[in-house]
């Protein structure tokens, strides 16, 4: 799947808020089991999809999944 980022003003003092209440804890959590899950090869591709899910987290709002 792909991620764009995009969106105007409304998306970026949402995704400042939620950095702020709640992104960064979500996205250390996703950074940290992305660690965890590379260290063997079969958690290689689960380590690739928290990595993403971390800056998603980060950012939510204004993005497109396809």
């Amino acid at each position: 799947k792909r991620v764009e980022y995009g969106g105007g003003a409304v998306s970026l003092i949402l995704n400042i808020l939620w950095i702020i209440f709640s992104g960064i804890p979500l996205a250390i959590e996703h950074a940290t089991f992305g660690l965890l899950f590379a260290v063997t090869i079969i958690g290689i591709p689960f380590a690739k999809q928290h990595f993403k899910l971390a800056k998603l987290a980060l950012m939510p709002f204004g993005t497109s999944v396809f």
